[in-house]
């Protein structure tokens, strides 16, 4: 039997369907108020036989930090996905980020542990893989400074250690570490946003970009590693490293809307992240841009994607494909 975490998110959702097409029995935990109609539409995306699938998962109401219900979850487990986690790059959210990301993680490694689960998946993220100096590729030996790393990619950073210290007491883990992920599904979260930004033809574009990788190719590499006898490693997964006027320009033109023209300028940025702090201040809306998401996006990181490619033997797919799918399936979620 296979635990997923995190099932009713972008990732999860399409494991949870690329295992349950392989005729694998799998558990999945979920929040008193996740939405597991989104999963069931995700799956309706590429199948017709989506409620049939869909009703074959053992679904399990547990938060990470819900140990009772946990260890419920965990009964006959062999194998663990550990896809959920909480994405925010507002410094007020850190505690919660703490709790979700890397006290959430030590209670899944503890249990794993505990009931001689035969190994683990550790979704991570390129933000806790570490930065160069000039234009030279991070690999995952590159060394990682918390320095100017949000407070997203700390905690993450953490929750990878609670992982390696259960690979000191035996656990066999497998980490990934994606780029951003494309993939159609969950529109008000996630990437999700970034397809409906673009779908508004915004005329501006920030500086900078970053790797991005498909949720087929994540899911594939996740369920073959799990597959293979490769234990205690980590892996960068990035098909393709793109500016984010590049990544806007191919999510624009698939939804046949005018791309942005006009890249903002870190002047112009330096003034947005002040007033947004302002606005947080009295309005208590929440931070959108911060310092550090604008020191990011002075350096294009580039990231090594071939110690994934060797040890798998695995070829990423073109991003244009997902692209113009995930635009589709939004324009008839959203006519």
């Amino acid at each position: 039997m296979i635990l997923v975490t995190g099932g009713t998110g972008l990732v999860g959702a399409h494991l949870l369907l690329h295992l349950l097409q392989k005729d694998v029995p799998v558990k999945a935990i979920h929040r008193k108020k996740s939405n597991l109609k989104e999963v069931e539409e995700v799956f309706g995306y590429y199948t017709d036989k989506s409620q049939e699938l869909f009703q074959k998962i053992s679904w399990i109401e547990a938060d990470l930090n819900d140990l009772p219900a946990l260890e419920i979850a965990f009964e006959n487990v062999t194998q663990v996905y550990h896809c959920a986690a909480l994405i925010s790059f507002d410094p007020n959210d850190y505690e919660l980020l703490r709790t979700v990301n890397i006290e959430g993680t030590k209670n899944i490694v503890n249990l794993c542990i505990a009931n001689g689960v035969k190994k683990l998946c550790h979704i991570s993220s390129i933000g806790a893989i570490g930065r160069t100096v000039g234009n030279q590729e991070a690999t995952e030996e590159t060394e990682w400074n918390s320095q100017q790393s949000n407070v997203y990619a700390l905690t993450k950073m953490d929750a990878e250690l609670e992982v390696w210290r259960g690979a000191q007491e035996g656990l066999p883990v497998v980490i990934i570490n994606p780029g951003v992920i494309l993939g159609p599904g969950f529109w008000n979260t996630g990437t999700g946003i970034l397809f409906k930004t673009a779908f508004k033809a915004r005329k501006y574009y920030p500086p900078g970009g970053t790797g991005f990788v498909t949720v087929s190719d994540v899911v594939k590499i996740m369920t073959q590693l799990m597959e293979s006898s490769i234990t205690n490693e980590k892996f960068i997964v990035v098909a393709d490293q793109l500016s984010y006027k590049e990544i806007l320009y191919k999510v624009t033109q698939a939804f046949g809307k005018p791309s942005p023209n006009r890249e903002l300028k870190f002047w112009e940025l330096e003034i947005l992240w002040r007033l947004d702090w302002l606005r947080n201040i009295f309005w208590n809306s929440g931070r959108k841009l911060t310092q550090i998401s604008v020191s990011s996006l002075r350096k294009n990181q580039k990231f090594d994607n071939s110690k994934i490619q060797k040890q798998l033997g695995y070829s990423f797919e073109e991003l244009d494909g997902t692209i113009e799918m995930s635009c589709q399936k939004f324009i008839e979620r959203n006519p």
